[in-house]
Formats: C-alpha cells, structure tokens, sequence
C-alpha cells in the first residue's frame, strides 16, 4: 500500500488534515454554539423580556383578567419568537403563547429561588441540551407596579426545538466551510507530494538510464532547495562522466595519432635499410637519426603517459627541498634553447641572479617549467621569440614563459588546462597529446603556487608561474 515514496508523501500530507480538520469542526462548532450564538440570543431574549415586563407593568388588568391576560399575551406572541407567559406573584401559570402549556395553567411553576425575586432584577438560567423541550434560553422579569409591589412574573423561554433551525444552519454552514478547506487542503498536500516525488522519480529513472549506459541530457533543476541540490549534483556528475568519456576517447585518439607516426617512420626506416639502404653510408646515418628521433618522441609520450597516471590516481608525489632559483633555472633551460634555436626561433632569458631560495622538487618543477617551454618551441613560428624571465613580487617568485605564436581565444582560455583538449587553430599536425598545460598547472599546484596565462590571439601568449618564497 505504501511501497512507494510518492504515497507515503501523499498520506503524510493528506492524514494531518483529515484528523485535524474535523476536530477544527467540532470545536469551532461548540464554541459558536455555546460562546457566540448562545449568550446572543440570551442578550436577545433578556432584552424583549424586559420590554414584554414594562408593557404589562402599564396593563395591571392582565394579572386578575384571564381574557385581557391572553390578549396581551397574542398580541406579544405576535411580535415575538419566543415562549411568553405570564404567572403570578406566587408563581402560578396564568396564561401562556404555547398550547401545549393549557394543562399546566393555575399550577405553579416557579422555582423557589424566583417566589418573590427583588423588583428590578431578573433571573437568567442558560441551559444546552439535545432534548427538544429543555429551557435554552430562560428569563424572568418580575413587574412592579408603580408603588413597587410585585403584580406578576413575565417569563420568556428560548426552547432547542425553537433555536434547532438556527444551530443546523450554523452546522452545516462550518461543515460546508470545513469541507471546501478539507479538499483544498488535500487537493494542495497532494500537489506537494507529486511536486516532491515526480523529481525524485525522474532522478532514479536517470540514474537508471545512467547504469545502463544511456545517454542522458542534464535534468530540469526544480523544486525545493535540496532536491534542487540533488539535481544539481545529478547534473553535475552526468557533466563529468561525459567529460570522462570524451577524454577517453580523445585519449584514444591521441595515442593513435601519435604512436602511429614515429611508429610508421620507424617502420620505413627499418624497411629502407633492410632494403639496402645500408650500403650510403650517408643515408644509413641519416635514417639512423631519424629513429632516433623518433624514439626520443616515443619516450616523451610514455613519459606524459606516466605523469597522466600521477594525475589521475594522486600519486603525484612531490620531495621538496631548498633551491636556488638563480642558479636552478638556467640547468634547466640549457637543453630547451638548443631546439628553439634549430627551429629559427630568438631566444632570451632574463634570470636576476638574486632569486629568493623555495621550497620545491627540483625534477617536477623542471617538467613544469619544461612543458611551458616546449609549448612556445612548438607553436612560435620561425623567426619568432621566446622570453623566459623571472623575478619577485609580493612575498612570492614567478617564472614567466612568453612566445610571440598565434595565441589563443579568450573562450578557449578557460578550457587549455583540460586534459586532452587542444585549441581548434592549433595546426593538429604538432605533435602532443593535449597533457603538457594540464601536468604543468598540476605540478604547481601541488607546490602551493599557480599558474596564469595571459594571451591575445595573433599577439603571442604569456604564462606565469608564482611560488611561494621560502
């Protein structure tokens, strides 16, 4: 019966207010009845006792004349919903507006405390009872004449069978007002309940179609804060494994891309020289510098291949020690200006000899730096410059790389330090994997520092790596 989310929210929005309503009902019923409707018509009826009282205080005929008495009697009935009598000052029945009273007239019906009631007060007994001919209302007003003596006794009854109309009136009034709010409030908690569980449903069903290997769109992110939360984190984790998936796939296609080419060169050099190619000495060395090459390419990719393992599992361990970087960088540069000068390329390093000392590995800080060089070497075109200089500012050393190449769009800037991703002017015959900007901002980070770029298309590009001083 309550397998499902969607019924249990139902019943524990819908339940409440089927029990609190009708206790709502029966007690705002009771204090209607008994608080407002009650002392009301008590008000009404004192007040046209009291007026019935001053008539028939001018009229002292009525007290000893039984025909006058019913007369006076008509005439007020006439006017009046209430029961009148009129009674003596013993307290004996001398006429009364209901029938069914003419068996009781000259019997008295007084209460003992109301025989002789001081002139001028009345006695008002409000009673509530289901018995059709119970006393609701009951009020008596003894008459005085002018010289104070008491001449009679009017008495003016409310009885349940007289004020039922007005009590079911009232009833079924509360009741059709309870009923409306009963199914406006079921109607609205169910809502709720659907409003609640259909995202709630739709997370499953995703996450379902997510195991399955679906593809998924990004959910509508709706409803309450926290269950836009979780659709937002839905969302967000769908992102990712997309990204993951097309890492994946752009890592495959690397790997093609770049093993195939030294691997397909080495293929036909081995071919050329198992051809005869052997016997030129000249050829055979040149080919021989060609493998090499080759393989010097291979070991740099199984090289980003091992740093994408640190990357990914975490492994990426980092020894720091004290280093001087006045005397650290240019070691580390030395190699690089050789192939940016074989390129046709300006080379200029600007390296104060008063570097503060830091805190880093000497080995992964070289493969940052080195990445950021070899980026400006492969994409500076002949004839263009690369600047690498350094200095300090504000407690902290950078090491800045810049290149006088094609640059890169500002909405491609958020995205170069993504694994795998490679700017779509960049000339896809370079060869890389898209690991070089990624690895780089890994490493300095993992040094407590960052890594900035800064690049205007057709200008050049400027990165900069800050690290803390020592």
């Amino acid at each position: 019966m309550l397998n499902t989310l969607r019924r249990r929210l139902i019943v524990s929005h819908v339940l409440p207010l089927l029990e609190i309503i009708p206790l709502i009902g029966i007690a705002l019923v009771y204090v209607l009845e008994t608080q407002v409707l009650l002392p009301n018509l008590a008000a009404e009826v004192n007040d046209q006792a009291y007026l019935a009282a001053q008539l028939a205080s001018y009229q002292p005929a009525i007290w000893n004349d039984s025909a006058q008495a019913q007369a006076f009697i008509d005439r007020l009935h006439s006017r009046l919903t209430e029961r009148v009598m009129l009674l003596d000052k013993t307290g004996r029945l001398l006429v009364s507006s209901d029938p069914d009273d003419s068996g009781r007239l000259g019997q008295p019906i007084i209460l003992p405390e109301l025989a002789d009631p001081p002139a001028g007060e009345e006695n008002m007994r409000t009673t509530y009872s289901q018995h059709l001919h119970s006393e609701v209302v009951d009020v008596w007003v003894p008459v005085s004449s002018p010289d104070q003596k008491v001449m009679g006794i009017v008495r003016l009854t409310y009885r349940l069978v007289d004020v039922y109309g007005r009590f079911l009136h009232l009833r079924y009034l509360i009741l059709g007002v309870l009923a409306a709010g009963l199914f406006l409030g079921v109607a609205v908690g169910w809502a709720l309940a659907v409003s609640l569980a259909s995202p709630l449903q739709r997370v499953t069903l995703a996450v379902s179609q997510l195991v399955s290997g679906q593809e998924l769109a990004p959910l509508q992110e709706e409803g309450p804060q926290e269950i836009h939360l979780l659709l937002h984190s839905f969302n967000t984790l769908v992102e990712r494994l997309r990204t993951l998936e097309q890492n994946r796939r752009q890592l495959l296609a690397n790997m093609v891309h770049e093993l195939g080419r030294p691997l397909g060169a080495l293929h036909s050099a081995i071919q050329a020289l198992m051809g005869g190619a052997d016997k030129d000495v000249a050829l055979k060395q040149e080919l021989l510098v060609g493998m090499d090459e080759e393989l010097d390419r291979l070991g740099r990719l199984l090289d980003d291949l091992a740093r994408l393992r640190d990357q990914v599992t975490g492994t990426m361990g980092i020894v720091r020690r004290p280093m001087s970087l006045s005397e650290w960088l240019p070691h580390v540069l030395a190699p690089r200006e050789a192939a940016a000068r074989d390129k046709g390329l300006r080379w200029h390093v600007n390296v104060p000899s008063d570097l503060p000392s830091v805190e880093a590995d000497a080995d992964r800080l070289a493969q940052a730096v080195g990445n950021l060089v070899n980026n400006a070497t492969k994409y500076t075109p002949p004839e263009g410059t690369i600047t690498i200089s350094a200095g300090v500012e504000n407690q902290q050393v950078w090491i800045r790389v810049s290149d006088t190449g094609p640059g890169i769009a500002p909405e491609e800037q958020a995205h170069i330090f993504t694994p795998f991703y490679r700017g779509r002017t960049n000339d896809r015959q370079l060869p890389g994997m898209g690991l070089g900007l990624s690895i780089a901002q890994d490493l300095v980070v993992a040094h407590g520092g960052r890594l900035e770029v800064q690049s205007t298309p057709g200008q050049g590009s400027q990165f900069t790596i800050w690290l803390p001083v020592s």
